[in-house]
């Protein structure tokens, strides 16, 4: 009865003041404007123009949920954008479409005086104090880098701050969540040992590891290794929604000791495990994820143009304010806000920068993967030419289909004489 009390005080207040609700989201998320964890702005980019970015106003985009116009009325002063490709590249050109949707970011944030790239957290705070959209880059998915050290290293020089270590489907190193592809199975091994070598190369180069799409296991396996702390990108509480890429209480409270962060997805199916959800449905997610490891844990991960439903009055990015208006309606302090909205990011990545300060002195990782852990008929060794093979890029698949070629011409040089000799 006190608290109902307070709130119709405070409403009382405000009414006859003339300061509303409204009034005080604003003046709270123009003080303290949001970083989102996860936007895919880019596949919508490759999906729907092929990645011409001359045939696009970013200003005003009615068939998505995503433009500049709707990010800077939603106060959205920082943006991850996921560098996705589907696992179905993987085996395949992986990393030639990782590096097309790198660019396709890159250019669009130098295209727009809103927008810019940053890949530290002094070019996020610098971003913004300049009125600007920072954008940051993330891939997802593991199998983006073809289990490459190299190439994860070189996706780092082009910006990327942030890799999800799997997607929708195993890698050869990394378990996922899903079930849907069946790359890579194991049994008790959902980290392998590269995987291992993976997470202390992002340690190393101060590249935040994102957990969104990754198992339970390789998760935890993860929480143990990682000396820096790690983010679920875009997750929720799978307490109030029982939909594997959820994060359970056990684990939460392991990324507690990690000091990570779990960005609360608005999809509607990891609110409410079905197509339809609420405002109220989402701050459910938020009060849980508060009472078990604290305000200070939480940060926000849409997931605007990766899922198809969002909860009404959240479906586009300038809807934000109603959420942050809901929170604080259930007696969120302005401060636990301004940590959800973006200090607690800005902390994670302080501490990963700093880990990477601390780990300056080690050289880059040399480790790899066995050929018979990838599996990829698709990958070269490269070795000095064999006689009579001009290239000298040939396969294990590759050098038995030309032994097995040689052979083939050498029966069907000795088989005249055999016949002749019969």
């Amino acid at each position: 009865m006190s608290q109902l009390l307070c709130i119709f005080l405070y409403s009382l207040c405000a009414l006859i003041s003339g300061y509303s609700e409204e009034n005080r989201v604003r003046d709270l998320m123009s003080k303290y404007p949001l970083i989102d964890g996860h936007n895919d702005l880019a596949l919508q980019l490759r999906k729907l123009y092929d990645n011409h970015m001359s045939q696009i106003d970013l200003y005003n985009v009615s068939t998505i949920a995503t433009d500049i116009n709707r990010l800077l009325a939603g106060h959205v002063q920082a943006q991850m954008f996921s560098v996705y490709v589907m696992c179905g590249a993987q085996e395949k050109d992986a990393v030639r479409l990782t590096l097309e949707q790198i660019d396709v970011l890159r250019r669009m944030c130098s295209m727009y005086k809103d927008f810019e790239l940053v890949t530290s957290t002094q070019e996020l705070r610098d971003s913004f104090l300049k009125h600007k959209i920072a954008c940051m880059l993330s891939v997802e998915g593991g199998h983006s880098i073809d289990s490459s050290l190299p190439a994860l290293r070189m996706f780092y020089q082009l910006g990327v701050r942030s890799m999800a270590l799997t997607h929708t489907c195993n890698t050869p190193w990394a378990e996922s969540s899903s079930k849907i592809y069946r790359f890579y199975q194991r049994q008790n091994n959902s980290l392998t040992s590269f995987g291992k070598a993976v997470v202390k190369e992002m340690n190393r180069l101060g590249m935040i590891i994102d957990l969104s799409h990754s198992s339970w296991a390789t998760a935890t396996a993860v929480l143990h290794l990682s000396k820096a702390p790690v983010i679920f990108s875009h997750s929720s509480a799978y307490a109030v929604c029982e939909n594997d890429r959820n994060v359970p209480d056990w684990l939460l409270r392991h990324l507690k000791k990690n000091q990570g962060l779990i960005m609360v997805n608005l999809h509607s199916n990891f609110i409410s495990c079905k197509n339809e959800a609420n405002i109220s449905l989402v701050a459910d997610h938020f009060d849980h994820i508060k009472k078990v490891i604290g305000a200070e844990s939480i940060g926000i991960g849409s997931d605007f143009e990766g899922a198809v439903s969002f909860p009404e009055g959240l479906d586009d990015v300038s809807k934000y304010p109603a959420l942050i208006q809901e929170l604080l309606q259930r007696n969120w302090t302005e401060q636990e806000m301004a940590d959800v909205l973006r200090r607690n990011f800005l902390r994670v990545f302080d501490a990963v920068e700093k880990i990477r300060d601390e780990l300056v002195l080690e050289p880059p990782s040399e480790a790899q993967i066995s050929m018979e852990e990838v599996q990829n008929p698709c990958r070269l060794v490269l070795r000095p030419p064999s006689p009579g093979f001009p290239s000298d890029r040939v396969s294990h698949s590759s050098s038995a289909l030309h032994r097995a070629t040689a052979l083939l011409i050498s029966c069907a040089l000795l088989l005249p004489s055999t016949l002749n000799f019969l």
